[in-house]
Order: structure tokens, then sequence, then C-alpha cells
């Protein structure tokens, strides 16, 4: 393999490597987004849990004293 040949392998693999990198940067920023949506979520899920024991009102999972 002479030294064109080695130089235009090694152009093929940096192209390649650079798609990889921007395709794992698309995949990390699209994880992240997720990931802020879900901790809204939860954020909010907490919150109202908060207001539902505050009321008094009892989980929908406990048993009524008489058991």
């Amino acid at each position: 393999m002479d030294q064109e040949e080695r130089f235009v392998n090694l152009e093929i693999k940096l192209s390649q490597q650079e798609d990889l990198l921007d395709e794992l940067n698309k995949t990390i920023y699209r994880q992240e987004r997720r990931i802020d949506e879900l901790e809204a979520m939860v954020g909010k899920l907490a919150d109202h849990l908060r207001s539902l024991r505050d009321a008094g009102q009892a989980p929908l999972n406990e048993r009524p004293p008489h058991y």
C-alpha cells in the first residue's frame, strides 16, 4: 500500500468517525431533553402527592381502619 492509499484510507476513517461523533452528539442531546422532561414530570407528581397528603386525603392503596 503506497502513501497515497494510506492517506485516502485515513481520510475515509476520519470522515466516518466524524459522522459517528455527530450521531452520538445528537443522541446525547435527545436523551438530555428527555431526561429534563421526565424530571419535570416527576417534580409535578411529587408536588401533587404532597398536596394530596397535605389535604388529608388517604392514599389510594391504604387499607381502611377496620382491617
